[in-house]
């Protein structure tokens, strides 16, 4: 029982840079795996990052590693991911999401157990 709400999401030029938050509330006095997912106009929705409980380890979609960088701080709960160089292809709406199990796996939407409402990102060329 933890809701997500996500926030930072706008319209940015490429080459550009975006910071998304997402802040939990509910039974935050447990910590959650936390993922960035997206998903773009007629698209399915993808993954982009996630973090492990303590912060130690992070995994990433190929397509945003080196630009983009999750993070999180337990004792506010939240979880942000800063987006740099930003391409018209990282236009989507993004999701924040928990899961309750172990880590690894990550990049499937089926594994997690809550989610935000989703941030609009779009990308301008």
């Amino acid at each position: 029982q933890v809701q997500l709400v996500e926030s930072g999401g706008g319209l940015v030029q490429a080459g550009g840079s975006l910071r998304l938050s997402c802040a939990a509330s509910g039974r935050t006095y447990i910590t959650y795996v936390m993922g960035w997912f997206r998903q773009a106009p007629g698209k399915e929705r993808e993954f982009v990052a996630a973090i492990s409980r303590s912060g130690g380890v992070t995994v990433y979609a190929e397509s945003v590693k080196g630009r983009f960088a999750i993070s999180r701080d337990n004792a506010k709960n939240t979880v942000d991911l800063q987006m740099n160089t930003l391409k018209p292809e990282d236009t989507a709406v993004y999701y924040c999401a928990a899961k309750t199990g172990q880590f690894i796996p990550v990049r499937s939407t089926e594994v997690y157990d809550y989610w935000g409402q989703g941030t609009q990102v779009t990308v301008s060329s």
